[in-house]
């Protein structure tokens, strides 16, 4: 940084300042689990000599904790990529199906709020469009963390699920696909050069239960970025200012990889770049009848314990994914 000229190169710099920082946190990241486990140990020896089971139990306890921050910490630092530094915006949507697809768009929805709080995390629901009869419509949820598109961009393709369906009088087995997109959340560092005559926004009532202050004025908005067809949306706050200003985070986001995924394309001598998820391409498959199994086809990790999956337990598949991607 203090190599002359070094400013000169305003991208540059930003992007060197950026590596600097990741490689800081990292280091730093383990220096406190490293005299967390030097107190433990010594308090663990201490307890030992006393026969104090109580204390003893406490550390194993807390041995644990730590066991699974050092295991982030280490994912983390494989976390090398342009934008795995940055937040995260999930957005979720049905396949064909009705209600079957819908009700599985829920609970894909469930298991990524789940997962951001076992981890703690900070999120907000920028949208969500209920179904007539049950599930969702439409989803987006945004991860206020810093490596959260690192650590999520796993989750990017299309979900399937196999089971005995609950809305089937016959109670036969039903195929049931969703897909999930993850976009990095731009920061300052990242501009995205949005024309207001590229936009058209509309306002509309939000969906969901009558009654509400919410579905009384039209307080949703839409927002539809004409050049490249990218369509966005938010209704899950009253004000009709906030649903904007969130409509338009979400939409820099999507042109800002939509044009990365046009330079991808150019550069490896493709025609046209890929811009919707393939309802062909499933990157994972969690059965719950005949028998219980949640498979990742990219690598392979499996495990039998659904529910546990489903209740936002996805440290299995995130490790596998950057272990792989590594």
């Amino acid at each position: 940084m203090g190599e002359p000229g070094f400013w000169d190169r305003p991208e540059e710099a930003q992007k060197t300042i950026a590596q600097l920082k990741t490689a800081r946190r990292t280091v730093q990241g383990f220096e406190g689990p490293a005299k967390t486990y030097a107190d433990l140990r010594d308090l663990f020896e201490l307890a030992q000599a006393e026969a104090d089971a109580a204390t003893l139990d406490a550390v194993a306890h807390d041995l644990e904790a730590l066991e699974a921050k050092i295991h982030d910490l280490e994912l983390e630092s494989l976390l090398g990529g342009d934008n795995d530094h940055l937040g995260a915006v999930v957005t979720i949507h049905p396949g064909a199906g009705g209600t079957e697809s819908q009700d599985w768009a829920e609970m894909l929805f469930r298991m990524y709020t789940r997962f951001c709080e076992r981890k703690g995390w900070s999120y907000n629901v920028l949208d969500l469009v209920p179904g007539e009869e049950a599930g969702i419509k439409d989803a987006t949820i945004e991860v206020n963390i810093e490596y959260g598109y690192g650590f999520l961009k796993s989750e990017s393709g299309v979900h399937r699920l196999v089971r005995i369906s609950p809305y089937d009088a016959a109670k036969r087995r039903h195929t049931s696909f969703a897909s999930v997109f993850v976009f990095p959340q731009i920061d300052d560092t990242i501009t995205v050069d949005l024309k207001d005559d590229d936009l058209r926004v509309d306002t509309f009532r939000a969906s969901g239960a009558g009654g509400q202050h919410v579905n009384k004025t039209e307080s949703a908005v839409r927002i539809t970025h004409v050049p490249t067809g990218i369509v966005v949306q938010s209704q899950a706050e009253r004000s009709q200012h906030k649903n904007r200003e969130f409509a338009m985070k979400m939409l820099k986001s999507r042109v800002y990889v939509h044009l990365q995924e046009i330079e991808k394309a150019r550069l490896a001598g493709l025609t046209e770049p890929k811009k919707d998820i393939d309802f062909g391409s499933q990157i994972r498959s969690y059965v719950l009848q005949p028998y219980t199994m949640v498979k990742d086809m990219r690598t392979g990790a499996e495990t039998s314990d659904v529910n546990r999956v489903l209740d936002g337990d996805l440290d299995l598949f995130v490790d596998a994914y950057l272990r792989m991607k590594e």
